[in-house]
């Protein structure tokens, strides 16, 4: 059975009606997540949130399976879906592990802005590289919060207290990509779409 997040359900709508803060490096994440698809792929999206990036993926693939914790953001998304008129994008409510999402393989796993909000960031790329076929994608964007940014581990955690802010990670762009590897990837290109590493692009091809 899936679980919920209050955290994003009550944030579900502000979230969908909310702008993209900079979107050259959106349109750079899309670009070189498009070039490793292809269109007999069967592509699985986790934190899909809204659906706004499978709405844009999805016409490329063959089949499209956008998934996210927030039942909220889910209906959102099958609304977009259903008015966009993409019959092969499936909107779940659900999360790595949960037996809806199915075995696999998939030919790509996609988490963008995700990983930093999972406690356990090896165990997760560990779930996403099961759901692989052999040289199967992992494609994921991920704000990688160290250094000074690490004071914000206080903040935050009194926020969470009221229900103010999700589950943060806090790790450097070397420690994500330690966890993807070690997880069995084989990273073929990393960088940062705005300069910055609070949105880095992995792409790690399953070994």
């Amino acid at each position: 059975m899936s679980i919920t997040d209050p955290f994003w359900d009550k944030a579900a709508r502000k979230y969908n009606a909310s702008k993209i803060g900079n979107m050259p490096a959106y349109e750079r994440t899309l670009d070189h997540t498009r070039a490793y698809l292809t269109p007999d792929d069967s592509v699985l999206e986790i934190g899909c949130g809204t659906a706004s990036t499978a709405l844009l993926l999805a016409p490329l693939v063959a089949d499209y399976t956008a998934s996210d914790i927030s039942a909220e953001m889910v209906a959102i998304g099958c609304e977009k879906a259903r008015a966009a008129g993409i019959d092969h994008l499936r909107n779940l409510h659900a999360t790595l592990g949960d037996p809806q999402i199915g075995p696999g393989p998939y030919d790509a796993v996609l988490g963008f802005n995700l990983l930093h909000l999972m406690p356990d960031v090896e165990g997760a790329a560990r779930q996403v590289h099961a759901l692989l076929k052999p040289g199967g994608m992992f494609i994921s964007k991920t704000a990688c919060l160290s250094g000074w940014r690490g004071l914000l581990r206080v903040p935050i955690a009194g926020m969470r207290l009221f229900g103010k802010a999700p589950w943060v990670t806090f790790m450097s762009t070397e420690v994500l990509e330690s966890h993807i590897r070690a997880a069995g990837f084989e990273i073929v290109e990393s960088f940062d779409p705005s300069g910055s590493p609070m949105g880095h692009f992995v792409a790690a091809r399953r070994l």
